[in-house]
């Protein structure tokens, strides 16, 4: 076990921006898969949350066209999930055209149940929502 100093004998600690804990935005979506002990981890400017080994979703909220809930998919699910979630479309950070990661925008109208419904595919294991990362190269 640690020993822990009295902080009557430490020096004032420094203010940093990194000492802060970042709040996880849409943070509800761990919660819906709280009993598939998701985890997070920081990737490009999201919090990427995982499911045992898969990437399933990312989430993000900076200001911009692309804040939302990212899903982790492939072209070849793209039209089925968007019978599903309507609003789902490519994210625009990555340039024209398709990519495997589809965003449901925080600005759409039907954020929140589209959310909740990505969460339920997730929590059923639905093939189409969810990826296993390529391992790092050493």
């Amino acid at each position: 076990m640690a020993k822990r100093s009295d902080p009557a004998d430490a020096a004032p600690a420094k203010k940093s921006k990194a000492a802060a804990p970042k709040k996880i935005p849409f943070s509800s979506v761990l919660d819906e898969l709280d009993d598939l002990g998701p985890t997070t981890r920081l990737m490009f400017g999201t919090t990427a949350v995982y499911v045992g080994p898969r990437i399933m979703l990312a989430l993000r909220d900076r200001g911009t066209v692309d804040d939302g809930v990212w899903v982790a998919t492939t072209a070849e699910h793209h039209a089925s999930l968007r019978r599903e979630l309507p609003s789902l479309r490519s994210i625009a950070v990555f340039g024209p055209g398709e990519s495997g990661w589809q965003v449901i925008p925080v600005a759409g109208e039907t954020f929140e149940d589209e959310v909740l419904r990505v969460c339920a595919m997730v929590r059923k294991a639905d093939p189409r929502v969810g990826k296993t990362p390529k391992p790092k190269k050493r």
